[in-house]
């Protein structure tokens, strides 16, 4: 096909819908995790992009081309995955440049017809658009602008800049990520280090029986040192969102007017007239608990079921590090001498590998190439503290 024919338009048609359709559900995904003032922004971009689609729609129509149904794009099972427990603000870097490259390779390149490269031009204005509203959910800055093309978000966008005043006097912590990502990186940190010992130990005393004691001594160290450290940093956490509260309760008791706006803008953000919005705010008003629970979960994104659980935390950063940790150490259970060697380090690099790939669903890089990236590690480790561990006196 020759760029400009009718197939290659089609084509290219086709290739933009699908991403719009793509898009739209991923950042349905994303908005499920969020809490509701950023949300809502992030149902604003999907919304776009579904106007998008739709416009893209019209234009296929007009020349013939099939429109599938939107089930037939689906969300990859790791890409849900990924989109369910991996950080937001990774999510979001990767959508933004997934956005930018569909903006390049997709509607930068002229089609040859004029209609469906206007259609191109426009979207990819707006596609653009779309950064700075990603950076403020990002980086949590002051500017936090409404995705263009919709004009009726006039109201929401003026209520928005008048709550960024307000906001921009305030600084509060962000809370951490979720148990699920605490558990894969212990799972990798006891892996790698235990792995490292046993592999000294073996090449030390020849994989005697000691490399078990050893082992598991590093395992047990191990998952208790990073099950503490995750309690304490989830307390941490905890004391920190308790103080960013009790500084809002003040806040209400010091300032009642400016607070009861800034929950008015709140309100007016998420498409609510300002009248019903005052009203609703100066009702609430009247209950400080209420109030306090309304810009609690507004403002920090703290509901009643509070912070992460630091038990919760502790128990699973020992439990995932302490099965990282025994894998390198069980067939020393079972044998020893070099047997025990080569089975150790098979059983520990498809490991490194499985562990390198549940990363990806955190870090949001391809699955294989953090697998073998974390396997080549393990190997380097490997090797160097069993070379260590041949020329170690015994």
């Amino acid at each position: 096909m020759t760029a400009g024919s009718p197939d290659d338009t089609g084509s290219r048609l086709l290739t933009a819908w699908r991403g719009e359709v793509l898009a739209t559900k991923v950042y349905a995904l994303i908005a499920q995790r969020l809490p509701d003032r950023q949300a809502n922004l992030v149902r604003q971009i999907a919304q776009v992009e579904d106007g998008h689609r739709q416009r893209l729609e019209g234009r296929m129509h007009e020349l013939g081309v099939a429109v599938p149904d939107q089930d037939s794009v689906r969300v990859g099972p790791w890409l849900r995955l990924q989109a369910r427990v991996a950080p937001v603000d990774r999510l979001l870097a990767s959508r933004e440049a997934a956005e930018q490259g569909d903006v390049d390779d997709v509607y930068g390149r002229p089609t040859g017809d004029p209609v469906t490269d206007g259609l191109f031009a426009e979207i990819r204005e707006q596609e653009q658009s779309h950064e700075s509203t990603m950076r403020e959910l990002r980086r949590g800055s002051k500017d936090s602008p409404v995705p263009a093309g919709r004009p009726e978000q006039a109201g929401a966008t003026r209520a928005r800049a008048r709550l960024d005043r307000i906001l921009g006097r305030e600084t509060w912590h962000q809370r951490g990520g979720s148990w699920i990502s605490d558990a894969i990186y212990g799972a990798n940190d006891g892996l790698a280090s235990v792995f490292g010992i046993v592999a000294g130990v073996s090449g030390a005393t020849g994989g005697s029986s000691f490399v078990l004691t050893a082992g598991l001594s590093a395992a047990i160290a191990s998952a208790l040192s990073m099950g503490t450290g995750a309690f304490l940093a989830s307390r941490s956490e905890a004391e920190v969102v308790a103080a960013n509260v009790q500084r809002e309760r003040q806040e209400i008791v010091e300032h009642p007017e400016e607070e009861r706006e800034e929950l008015s803008l709140f309100y007016q953000v998420k498409g609510i007239d300002e009248a019903t919005a005052d009203q609703l705010a100066a009702t609430i008003a009247q209950h400080p608990e209420a109030m306090l629970q309304a810009l609690s979960a507004e403002e920090l994104g703290v509901t009643q079921a509070g912070t992460g659980n630091p038990a919760q935390s502790a128990l699973a950063a020992t439990v995932s590090t302490g099965l990282g940790a025994i894998i390198p150490v069980i067939p020393f259970m079972f044998m020893t001498g070099t047997p025990a060697i080569i089975a150790a380090a098979v059983v520990s690099l498809v490991a490194h590998f499985l562990v390198g790939a549940a990363k990806s669903l955190v870090t949001l890089r391809s699955w294989w190439s953090a697998g073998l990236e974390m396997t080549l590690a393990g190997a380097i480790v490997g090797g160097a503290t069993y070379l260590v561990g041949l020329v170690l006196p015994t």
